[in-house]
């Protein structure tokens, strides 16, 4: 193998990488796990007629800014492009979900705000997303382990310019 070349790790049937030190297993893993627990979570979200995931999270972020935030901000918090996330907004407008309002501090933006209905639909989903949390990806996991995801991420996000949330 050349040292420019990395092999694809092959997982044995119960998951564990079959080499330790391959430098794409940490990538693969995060990415599956990643995939897999988000689909389960969305799924247990559906079973139970709330707000998908999507609307959660953008809900999560406008509730927790007191004014509200310009797309470009809500976008960046919630990893969407602009553009995603102008038209979920507007899909959370048309269900009463979100309001836009325009901003004080520059007439030519606008601004993202939960409303009461906004509120409600993610209090009745919070807790079924947090079970799915649970249920999907801390419970396959010790209490080091979620500590040495949470610090290694952490690292990741630093260095590429953005804060880490507090643990």
């Amino acid at each position: 193998m050349h040292t420019n070349e990395y092999r694809v790790v092959v997982a044995r049937q119960d998951s564990e990488p079959t080499d330790p030190l391959d430098p794409v297993a940490p990538w693969r893993a995060m990415l599956l796990a990643h995939n897999r627990a988000l689909r389960a979570i969305e799924a247990d979200l559906a079973a139970a007629g709330v707000i998908p995931l999507n609307w959660y999270d953008v809900l999560l972020e406008l509730r927790a800014a007191e004014h509200g935030l310009r797309m470009q901000d809500l976008g960046e918090r919630v990893v969407l492009s602009r553009t995603r996330v102008s038209r979920l907004v507007d899909e959370l407008e048309r269900q009463g979900l979100v309001a836009r309002q325009p901003d004080p501090d520059d007439g030519r933006a606008t601004l993202a705000k939960i409303t009461k209905d906004g509120t409600t639909a993610l209090r009745s989903a919070a807790p079924i997303y947090l079970a799915g949390i649970e249920r999907h990806f801390s419970a396959h996991l010790t209490a080091a382990e979620q500590l040495s995801i949470t610090g290694g991420l952490h690292k990741v996000i630093a260095a590429h310019g953005l804060d880490a949330p507090p643990n």
